[in-house]
């Protein structure tokens, strides 16, 4: 008689949200069933860490291994999302436990959804009636289901009032999720008229999502030009056409996304579900177990929903493709609409990237034909692209102390005459940029950052909008302790306001910046016509529609324009069309006057001149001579360490050890503009290379060649997008 055939010993390499280099092997102990990608429990040091299965391979390994403790539940990430994983890794030369790190970003998640007992009004009646009674059972029926909570608060009652009402059949109880799935959304349902023009694009994005497979399409529409609804046609082809697919919505901005959900659920029928910083943990945790579980099938979300763990991802939606909020500056270094691209190619899905002025880099993959060229080139209706005239600052000044030049308030007279509305753009926020000492000189500096303290009026303090540092407006000069010295230098939207309001004692002007505690109503009260002058930062040029909106104007057309940015006037000239495409998008026509020092910059005039093929071929033909981006490659390597030599002395060595390729020039090392931040001293080494080196695989090399001590942070930036 035989012995059976003992089962081989079988190993998982488990990957953990951490800074490791790689997955580490387990022994799979006899008996647990696991899959690639399944959630698990084991030993890391001293302690038990969560990780995911990333490979099962036969066999005890070379060296003794710890064992698996066991499964941790939940749905695995799936196999789109891993191979998502180890791709972003490569290519930001980041250890892959860093990116897995940025998936599973909800732990609660992996359990299911706990639940909670409701109340609503029973067939029975209590055998005594009290008011307080009476109270509870009116609220039942005005409520419908609500928690024992909710009733007592709203008859202002005790719990025990509820528990005697139920436990007398007044009250039946019934057990619901608090994370109940996403309503399905209706692909049928009528949406807005199309337009020719709109139809026609519409049909070419329809036809890219009927071919199958991994498809590519820049929708490339002026401002007003109805994109959104062009876009929503290739999201409801893909419902009708799959069950269970899945689709993915990126907006650049929180602030966009309350009027995105209004437009969808009027198409769609119901609300999708929601992915960024400023959803709460419970609608996060709804989100994520959702999408995991293959049951939400359209998320609306920020950059960070890239790495949502997709089960049958099928499109991507990048709107406002060109949007430089789509790259992260800090921690993970990464272009939300760069990778948006490759997770599509890597799911086999569509990628639609979306806006009125696309990225150069969009711009040159659709002209050589590896996106869908799909062109919106009018507004629809009565609806005209906005007169666009600028003021020359050299000529016609404003007053001494003052920010609104003569033309532009004449121009405000005229549309507050009219009924109409204004909307006067500074990208700075606050009352004023700079705060200085008029005895000493001495400027208001945020401590231990190389960073300006920025007056916020209304609140009576200076804020640092690098480190969040604030503090109240001395009376005193610091330098040199003379009283009533300070002064402010410079606009911020909160002096422009205050000078809209002297000059328009009767009109109605508020503030919409990031700094406003109710974006969502300002935007609601500017639609309804509820506000004459709206003065805004960056925040209030993008994707709203104010229908009553007439004139906007630009207070510093020149601002974004210095500095050694490489993408300074495809920026600015993005930036003015869109905040000048705000004007005139409904029945009456609009008009935008830009205040500049430079009216001859060529990002000016070709906006003058509604002539964007002409700013291109000189932007193109400027970064192809230099070899930037898109016919180049860059990357950044910083250095941060709180003692100043240290850093000094890391940066100089790495640079030194920098392989000695032929195509690749090496920057630095050199202090960026903002040398301190934090009391963390920085150090920067900028690489340029031809568009053939694989500069991932070149830094990754280069990064192993040098230890640096842990006083030391190193940080690695492929394609940057900021200079300071």
């Amino acid at each position: 008689m035989t012995e059976p055939k003992a089962k081989p010993e079988r190993r998982a390499a488990v990957l953990f949200p951490m800074p490791l280099p790689e997955a580490f092997d387990y022994l799979v102990p006899d008996g647990l069933e696991l899959a690639v990608g399944d959630h698990v429990i084991a030993p890391l040091g001293k302690r038990m860490a969560h990780g995911v299965v990333w490979a099962l391979k036969e066999g005890p390994g070379e060296r003794a291994l710890k064992t698996l403790e066991g499964p941790a539940g939940g749905a695995p990430i799936p196999q789109g999302t891993r191979r998502f994983v180890d791709w972003v890794a490569k290519y930001l030369v980041q250890p892959p436990g860093i990116i897995l790190r940025s998936v599973l970003r909800s732990s609660e998640a992996l359990k299911p959804s706990p639940t909670e007992t409701v109340y609503t009004r029973g067939s029975g009646e209590p055998a005594r009636m009290t008011e307080a009674r009476e109270k509870v059972l009116d609220a039942a029926e005005a409520l419908g289901e609500a928690s024992a909570a909710d009733l007592a608060r709203e008859a202002g009652v005790s719990s025990g009032v509820i528990k005697g009402l139920a436990e007398a059949g007044a009250l039946t109880g019934l057990t619901r999720l608090v994370d109940p799935p996403f309503a399905e959304p209706d692909p049928d349902r009528d949406g807005l008229p199309l337009t020719v023009m709109q139809a026609e694009a519409a049909g070419k994005l329809r036809r890219l999502i009927q071919a199958g497979g991994f498809q590519s399409a820049l929708l490339d529409g002026v401002t007003g030009s109805g994109k959104t609804e062009v876009y929503f046609e290739a999201v409801a082809e893909v419902l009708r056409r799959d069950p269970e697919a899945q689709i993915l919505i990126m907006l650049p901005e929180i602030a966009l996304t309350e009027a995105v959900l209004n437009r969808f659920e009027k198409r769609f029928g119901s609300e999708p579900a929601l992915w960024h910083s400023g959803a709460g943990p419970k609608a996060r945790r709804r989100t994520f177990r959702e999408v995991a579980e293959g049951r939400a099938r359209i998320v609306v979300g920020a950059r960070s929903s890239l790495f949502l763990p997709f089960t049958k991802l099928r499109l991507i939606v990048v709107d406002e493709e060109h949007d430089p909020t789509y790259k992260q500056d800090e921690g993970l270094h990464y272009q939300g609409r760069d990778l948006a691209v490759v997770r599509a190619k890597l799911e086999g899905a569509s990628v639609i990237l979306a806006s009125a002025t696309p990225s150069l880099e969009s711009l040159t993959n659709a002209e050589a034909g590896r996106y869908v060229h799909v062109h919106l080139p009018g507004r629809p209706g009565v609806a005209v692209l906005p007169e666009i005239g600028t003021i020359d600052l050299r000529e016609t000044p404003p007053e001494n102390g003052r920010w609104l030049s003569p033309p532009l308030l004449e121009a405000m007279r005229e549309t507050l005459e009219r009924g109409e509305q204004s909307l006067l753009y500074l990208n700075r926020r606050g009352y004023a940029p700079l705060v200085l000492c008029r005895k000493c000189g001495h400027r208001m500096m945020s401590p231990d950052t190389q960073s300006y303290l920025v007056e916020h009026r209304y609140t009576g303090r200076l804020v640092c909008h690098v480190t969040g540092f604030s503090m109240p407006k001395p009376k005193r000069c610091p330098a040199c302790q003379a009283e009533d010295s300070l002064t402010s230098v410079g606009p911020g939207v909160e002096r422009v306001a205050e000078e809209a309001r002297h000059l328009f004692p009767e009109a109605r002007v508020e503030i919409y910046s990031s700094d406003s505690a109710s974006g969502a109503d300002i935007v609601a009260r500017m639609e309804q016509g509820e506000i004459d002058i709206l003065v805004g930062t960056q925040i209030a040029a993008k994707g709203h529609n104010f229908p009553n909106l007439t004139l906007v104007g630009v207070i510093d057309a020149d601002l974004g324009l210095a500095g050694g940015d490489p993408r300074a006037g495809e920026r600015t000239f993005q930036t003015l069309v869109q905040v000048a495409g705000r004007a005139g998008r409904a029945e009456r026509p609009g008009r935008a006057l830009l205040q500049t020092h430079q009216p001859e910059h060529e990002a000016i005039q070709a906006l003058v001149a509604g002539d964007r093929e002409a700013f291109l071929d000189a932007e193109i033909m400027a970064r192809e001579a230099l070899g930037l981006p898109p016919f180049g490659r860059m990357a950044a390597i910083g250095f941060m360490a709180m003692n100043p030599k240290a850093v000094e002395d890391v940066a100089a060595d790495f640079a030194a050890k920098a392989p000695v390729t032929d195509g690749v020039e090496i920057w630095g090392p050199a202090e960026p503009p903002r040398a301190v931040v934090r009391g963390w001293h920085r150090r920067r080494i900028l690489v340029r290379a031809d568009k053939t080196i694989d500069m991932s695989a070149y830094v990754r090399a280069w990064r192993s060649r040098v230890k640096t001590p842990p006083s030391v942070r190193v940080s690695i930036d492929i394609d940057p997008y900021s200079f300071i």
